[in-house]
């Protein structure tokens, strides 16, 4: 797989200590445009969780999220030689990877299972189980918890498309508003006003765990 293909070996590593500071990650991709393959290594190390955190959040499946990430990569690496530093190299990644997960979104609509969590279950952007914040809940508290997070997951895959690509790069990602408004190709103005949108219905559909 590419990922584990590319995985830097600690002998062999990219460092992208440079004299006069770090570069940014444009110019590391610069790098492994020009052949440098440890470049490119460095960034799918980098990028790797983060990149399978947003499919999940897309697609609500783990084996799905692997390997659409995985391809993600892949694109980058066939496209490296067309790279232009022009924008931030995370906008270039995530415009990639939202039109992958946008087409298998609209591939797999009737095949997605209902979204379910358990308090056992890994959390797939941390890698950890979703703890309790207090070992003395009762058992009715959990459920409470157990309902919220449904809810909450729902609601957001039910958002218009568009309005859900910003709320998981937003919410999900840390991603400001313009760098969101640069990968789904909208003015600042434009973005905000998806996002208020987007978080109005959320507060109102979810007021009742609020």
């Amino acid at each position: 797989m590419l990922m584990a293909a590319t995985t830097p070996q600690p002998s062999s590593a990219f460092s992208p200590a440079v004299v006069g500071g770090e570069p940014s990650d444009a110019e590391i991709m610069l790098r492994a445009k020009v052949g440098d393959s440890s470049a490119f290594d460095y960034l799918v190390q980098k990028y790797r969780r983060p990149m399978i955190s947003f499919m999940y959040r897309m697609v609500r499946n783990a084996a799905a999220a692997e390997d659409l990430a995985q391809e993600v990569f892949l694109r980058v690496y066939r496209s490296r030689a067309s790279y232009e530093a022009s924008a931030k190299f995370t906008t270039w990644l995530y415009r990639i990877a939202t039109n992958l997960a946008v087409n298998h979104a609209r591939d797999t609509r009737h095949e997605r299972p209902e979204v379910q969590v358990s308090l056992d279950e890994p959390d797939q952007e941390s890698g950890a189980t979703l703890e309790l914040p207090d070992g003395n809940l009762t058992a009715e508290q959990v459920m409470v918890r157990r309902e919220r997070m449904l809810a909450i997951r729902s609601k957001v895959e039910a958002l218009p498309e568009q309005q859900r690509l910003a709320v998981v790069m937003h919410k999900y990602q840390q991603m400001d508003y313009k760098q969101i408004a640069e990968v789904l190709k909208k003015s600042e103005s434009a973005t905000k006003s998806l996002l208020f949108r987007a978080y109005e219905t959320l507060r109102e559909q979810l007021k009742e765990f609020v």
